[in-house]
């Protein structure tokens, strides 16, 4: 069996696209069959926003500690916006999986 690398798990470990299939491609019935199998793997989703939801706490805690303990600002910062990314990050997945869970299959 293949063994993955650290970089390729840590990419599968936060970001979802891997999982999922094209339905933009093919005939109907492979769009289909696609579609099919996306509302299958969405299930995952909620893990994938658990995950970034507990990097959001920590990336804001960890800017809040800086802040105070350090009093520096400018050094928080580069704690709080990638928290604040992780929020819309956290956004676009909810958005999918609502989408995935209650919409029709489209033709």
């Amino acid at each position: 069996m293949h063994e993955l690398t650290f970089r390729t798990l840590l990419y599968r470990y936060f970001f979802f696209g891997w999982l999922f299939l094209d339905v933009t491609q093919g005939s109907l019935i492979e769009r289909s069959a696609a579609w099919r199998h996306n509302q299958s793997q969405a299930h995952w989703l909620p893990t994938y926003m658990r995950r970034w939801l507990w990097c959001a706490v920590l990336l804001y805690g960890l800017g809040g500690i800086v802040e105070i303990l350090i009093g520096a600002p400018a050094v928080s910062a580069l704690f709080y916006v990638p928290s604040a990314l992780s929020v819309s990050v956290n956004a676009v997945i909810a958005a999918a999986w609502l989408g995935l869970k209650t919409l029709y299959e489209p033709l």
